[in-house]
């Protein structure tokens, strides 16, 4: 048995629609938090006399942590269900961006990025179990596609929103202001809540929580897909994060791409992703095709990569081609989620989501450690060559993990 059971009742459009809106919501407010702090690293640095080396350790210990709390939360999640578990991480990403604005001491930015990762690593877990669970099976592709879009916005809004108030005010005003907009998110939410409302005694029944079972809690990691979806992931995230914090920067050294320019490449590559998302989840309409809507994307965005690391081009390009980029990776998005729902077993939604999203932040974390260390070399063209590796890498995934899938699930 692979996919979570379908809905005992037909689903309206209407109230699908509000599910995914409040969900992609939540999901905008995860992504949000994890770029409001390296946008005031100028003046945090400045206040604190910290080196960039703390200053990144501040993003390590927030990653770390969520990590730790996605893999722990999918428990949570299958046992609770997820309504409460997402206000409870909405709370501490509102709290956290009050904690960062309070800082009198280097190590209360260690306080608020631990509460900040704690916060943020319920989200997947929560979201795609009320995904699975709730929306109906021929809209799942327009959710996966949403939720991927809000993320993207996201990280899009925090620069700009956080950035202009610093400039105009202070640095405090602004993660105050960013605490403030996660406390907002809260509410609404909150006045919904019956929309996010999944009977917690339906999630023990799917979940097998309180019967008789022939595997225990722990049985899901022994599925050779769940790991396979890990691994995926983990690749994934190595790519956000060289096109968020290396590529621009690389590609204008290539390139001699002025620095306004650079600033444009990966707001075009977030705008383009979130434009082929939403294409994307009209493609996935056919689950049996999503490896293949994962090749076909991630193969092209490995193809611009080239192009961006060999061939020569007037600066102005440089942009267009990452924008070229993240439309095809946004392609891919929604099939990219719908391969870990085909891999998951009804008894164990939360944990699988929990566990392989795990990946994004490991990810995240490991990442900067090689590129970096590549770019404090000048190896310039081998970071773009490196993040079109990585990408060929998701295509050979993709098929891996269908080639997995069929291995025996947990009993139910």
């Amino acid at each position: 048995m692979t996919a979570s059971a379908a809905a005992p009742h037909p689903r309206s459009l209407g109230a699908d629609a509000q599910l995914i809106g409040l969900v992609g919501l939540a999901h905008a407010i995860s992504h949000f938090s994890q770029l409001i702090l390296p946008p005031l690293f100028p003046w945090i640095k400045d206040a604190f006399s910290l080196s960039y080396t703390e200053l990144g350790a501040v993003l390590t210990v927030f990653f770390v942590v969520s990590c730790v709390v996605q893999a722990a939360s999918g428990f949570l999640v299958d046992k609770m269900g997820p309504r409460p578990v997402l206000f409870a991480g909405l709370g501490l990403l509102a709290l956290s961006g009050f904690v960062y604005a309070m800082a009198q001491a280097y190590w209360m930015l260690f306080v608020a990025a631990a509460l900040a990762g704690i916060g943020n690593g319920v989200f997947h877990p929560v979201d795609y179990t009320l995904f699975n669970r709730k929306v109906a099976p021929t809209r799942l592709g327009h959710a996966y596609s949403v939720h991927g879009i809000t993320g993207s916005l996201g990280w899009a809004l925090a620069p700009v929103f956080v950035v202009p108030l610093a400039m105009a005010f202070s640095w405090r005003v602004a993660l105050a202001a960013a605490g403030g907009v996660a406390l907002l998110v809260l509410v609404v939410l909150w006045l919904n809540r019956r929309v996010l409302e999944l009977d917690v005694k339906e999630v023990h029944k799917a979940t097998g929580q309180g019967a008789q079972q022939a595997g225990g809690n722990f049985d899901f990691l022994r599925i050779p897909a769940v790991w396979m979806c890990f691994a995926f992931f983990f690749v994934y995230a190595v790519v956000i994060s060289v096109v968020q914090t290396f590529a621009p920067t690389a590609a204008a050294h290539l390139h001699a791409v002025p620095v306004a320019l650079v600033a444009m490449c990966l707001t075009a590559y977030m705008v383009a992703s979130a434009g082929g998302m939403l294409v994307g989840g009209f493609l996935v309409a056919d689950p049996s095709r999503v490896e293949r809507i994962v090749a076909i994307g991630f193969g092209l965005a490995a193809t611009v990569a080239l192009v961006l690391a060999l061939a020569d081009f007037p600066p102005v390009v440089v942009p267009v081609l990452f924008g070229a980029m993240g439309f095809a990776s946004g392609i891919a998005g929604p099939s990219r989620d719908l391969l870990v729902k085909r891999s998951t077993p009804a008894n164990a939604t939360g944990r699988v989501y929990g566990v392989v999203y795990a990946g994004l932040d490991i990810g995240q974390a490991a990442a900067p450690l090689v590129f970096g260390t590549l770019m404090d070399h000048g190896q310039y063209r081998s970071v773009i060559l490196g993040l079109a590796v990585v990408q060929a890498v998701l295509v050979a995934s993709a098929f891996n993990v269908k080639r997995v899938r069929r291995t025996a699930l947990v009993p139910t």
